[in-house]
């Protein structure tokens, strides 16, 4: 089953550890050497740049405060070198942050590459099932924001807390060497109240932002659903409410991010009200040892400097901790597709297919896609090599679930398919596949051009091949006259195309493929009468010399088969040629007659017009 997507609030936040230590792998990748060399560079630069800015500029910067305030004006050299020091001291660290970045980009969209990769790969791999009860918005969501979280965790987790920490101890140690205990202890309690203080609205933060993701996930969700159906929105008149309903999707979003956002501005002033205190309380024990002696001028610049630049990276630590929170929920919510287990799997150690005549035969399927409603019932099917056999039967008898097992997107409940005498569940899914070629009843083209959706049944074909395959299924003169010819581009899901052209597409399609088995499912059903002949001829012609499945709810397309077998409630009721089931007088004779007494209506009526 696919994983819930639809609410983050219903389900326990992700615990942080264990799923960084998933995420580590794509940090220090083992079989990268040259990516590891870019991390271990850019945190070398870290601490180069923590080094010059924490001794650098505040001491070169002290230095120029208690001279000027010696009134030496002798030392005026001395005053402007430590001027130009403490400048370069500013410029080192702007320098090293920003060869760092350039150094470990590379790392990090490396990272969001393989894991892009991995996801796409594994969402391929999973079942029929899986993607019949998807939400494509909702999943295309969630792994857009899964892989871009691990940029952005990358750089906050090596160049932002841990940074932090590193400043933090050396500012401790100047602290504690030149002023003593006590502003140590009142820097640590610092800290200490401002991490506690962050986490603790953070968290309060992140529900509010899931449910706000939840929200925004389903406004997506129901506006990409609602553009693939766009035809079907225009049918019904629906467009306002469609628009109503997505309005209403998007004031619960607004809603939601308003509540994040004021949310926001209170975090901040906790922050800055905790930071400011303690920058004052810093400063004024430094003064009262100025007035007792210990301290100079110089010691205020210094602590005040200190505390300004360990600020810096604290008043980031709010946002970066609620990004490696909401960094945590948006990979856990794609491991979750990566760990949707795939239904289909092939044996250990399967063999490929070796297709010889192509002798297909269903012996004793069973099969149900809930268990409590079986869908076929011990069906025995023999179709030889280079035979066609016609499945025909009343809608919901199971004819298209056929073709869907002969493909192996669902596991049998009990029984067996072979070809050439090889359990298609004993042999892998990829050589099974390439031995079949399918027409569907409805062709969905890829949103590309007719060249390459026609090239897509063979990959690496040539233009020639492409264009051989297209004059087989009588669509290169259409093809012709469209202006790029094959670079024309045929929409999304083909929408520019007629239903004829698109089966056209599908066909040559197969015939690129030229694969020993063919199941045309129902390829004709959605055509009127003209085209459905026409087409019906080059499906004729591309059979031949093929073992050939032929799923039909129009009887008048299958009169030539081989073999008819009628199936009803999942049960083969009847088999033989045309003229035997007519003279059986049956339920394939009663289906025969009843569709010859639609066609003579609807001849009628077109004479009559």
């Amino acid at each position: 089953m696919p994983p819930d997507l639809s609410s983050a609030t219903d389900r326990p936040e992700p615990p942080l550890w264990p799923m960084l230590r998933r995420f580590l792998p794509y940090l220090w990748p083992k079989d990268q050497p040259a990516l590891r060399l870019r991390i271990v560079i850019a945190l070398l630069l870290v601490v180069a740049s923590k080094i010059v800015q924490v001794y650098g500029a505040p001491f070169a910067l002290q230095g120029v405060v208690n001279d000027m305030a010696a009134g030496d004006r002798g030392a005026t050299t001395l005053i402007l070198a430590l001027v130009v020091g403490y400048a370069a001291a500013r410029f080192g660290s702007v320098l090293f942050d920003n060869l760092r970045n350039a150094v470990f980009e590379r790392v990090g969209q490396d990272a969001t590459r393989r894991l892009a990769a991995t996801v796409f790969r594994h969402l391929h791999q999973l079942s029929l099932r899986f993607h019949l009860e998807r939400r494509t918005g909702a999943v295309t969501k969630v792994v857009e924001r899964g892989t871009k979280s691990i940029d952005t965790m990358l750089y906050f987790l090596l160049f932002n807390i841990a940074p932090t920490v590193l400043e933090l101890g050396l500012v401790l140690q100047i602290f504690y060497s030149k002023f003593g205990l006590w502003l140590v202890l009142g820097t640590v309690a610092m800290v200490a109240v401002y991490i506690v203080f962050t986490r603790i609205v953070t968290d309060w933060r992140n529900a509010l932002r899931a449910q706000m993701n939840d929200l925004d996930t389903g406004a997506v969700a129901h506006a990409v659903d609602s553009l693939l159906n766009f035809e079907t929105v225009k049918y019904f008149g629906a467009e306002e409410r469609e628009a109503t309903r997505y309005d209403g999707a998007m004031a619960a979003y607004a809603t939601a991010a308003v509540r994040n956002q004021n949310s926001l501005a209170w975090l901040n002033i906790g922050q800055s009200l905790i930071t400011n205190v303690m920058m004052a309380g810093g400063m004024g024990l430094v003064v009262w040892g100025w007035s007792q002696g210990q301290f100079n001028a110089g010691n205020v610049v210094l602590v005040s400097t200190l505390l300004a630049q360990l600020f810096r990276p604290l008043d980031l630590l709010g946002m970066v901790y609620r990004t490696i929170r909401q960094g945590v929920i948006d990979m856990a919510a794609m491991f979750d597709l990566i760990d949707a287990p795939a239904e289909v799997t092939d044996a250990p150690n399967a063999p490929d297919l070796v297709v010889g005549p192509g002798h297909v035969r269903f012996e004793n399927v069973v099969f149900d896609y809930d268990p409590a409603r079986r869908i076929l019932k011990g069906i025995d099917l023999d179709i030889p090599a280079g035979h066609t056999l016609a499945v025909v039967g009343p809608s919901g008898a199971g004819k298209s679930t056929l073709a869907r097992l002969m493909y192996r997107f669902y596991d049998l409940t009990g029984g067996r398919i072979t070809i050439d005498g090889q359990d298609i569940a004993h042999v892998t899914q990829t050589s099974l596949r390439a031995a079949i070629g399918i027409v569907p009843q409805d062709t969905v083209l890829f949103n590309d051009t007719i060249g390459y959706n026609i090239g897509y049944g063979r990959a690496g074909a040539s233009q020639a091949e492409i264009e051989e395959a297209a004059r087989g299924a009588q669509i290169a003169e259409f093809i012709a006259r469209q202006p790029g010819h094959y670079q024309a581009r045929v929409g999304e899901r083909g929408l520019k195309l007629s239903g004829g052209e698109k089966q056209r597409v599908a066909i040559a399609r197969t015939l690129l493929k030229n694969p020993p088995i063919l199941i045309l499912d129902e390829a004709t059903s959605a055509l009127d009468s003209r085209t459905e002949s026409d087409i019906q001829d080059t499906l004729e012609a591309i059979g031949k010399g093929r073992t050939t499945i032929v799923i039909a709810h129009r009887l008048s397309t299958v009169v030539n088969a081989d073999e008819i077998v009628v199936l009803e409630a999942g049960e083969v009721v009847e088999r033989g040629s045309h003229q035997a089931l007519l003279r059986k007088n049956g339920l394939y004779a009663d289906m025969w007659n009843r569709q010859a007494q639609e066609r003579a209506e609807e001849e009628g009526a077109l004479a009559a017009e």
